[in-house]
């Protein structure tokens, strides 16, 4: 019963066309914003050391000035223009997603960039961001990261799925 009413659900979705995917997906945005704001808060407040977690994760503060993976570290200033206009162009492709994957992955994505954005901007850091999560054989990251890497892949699984059911649709 409930598989049906799950179903049901996204049918729902689909048939409110495009008005209701995009309140999913910015909803899920602010949702990310939100949680990271949240996290990032915390761990600056109360997290004064390395804590191991379980398995590889743990917990260490540390601040970054660069992209993904530290690049083009100390460069604050020029990459905090590039992802102001990266998430003007999100928030505007998020606005014409079409199925609920790809606003699940657009909601995330564009969530994360503009928890990583905010935090430049107001955090007092100079344009760094705290990064917190850390795995054995993984450079240091937080909550917006992983809701941008997560986002992409739904994104990028859905692009080359709907590719793949295009061509199988073709006569």
């Amino acid at each position: 019963m409930r598989g049906l009413q799950e179903r049901g659900a996204v049918a729902a979705l689909k048939r409110g066309g495009t008005a209701r995917l995009r309140i999913v997906a910015y909803a899920l945005a602010v949702i990310v914003l939100v949680a990271d704001r949240v996290t990032t808060s915390t761990a600056e407040a109360h997290l004064h050391g390395v804590v191991h977690l379980w398995g590889p994760f743990g917990l260490a503060l540390s601040f970054n000035s660069g992209f993904a993976f530290s690049l083009f570290s100390g460069r604050a200033v020029i990459i905090t223009v590039l992802l102001s206009v990266a998430v003007a162009v999100l928030a505007v492709v998020v606005a014409r997603v079409r199925t609920v994957p790809q606003a699940v992955g657009g909601g995330l994505v564009l969530g994360g960039a503009v928890g990583n954005l905010s935090e430049r901007l107001v955090s007092g850091h100079h344009g760094q961001v705290a990064d917190f999560i850390t795995l054995t054989h993984w450079p240091t990251f937080n909550l917006a990261d992983a809701c941008v890497t997560v986002g992409v892949v739904v994104v990028a699984i859905t692009l080359v799925l709907g590719g793949a059911q295009a061509q199988h649709a073709k006569p």
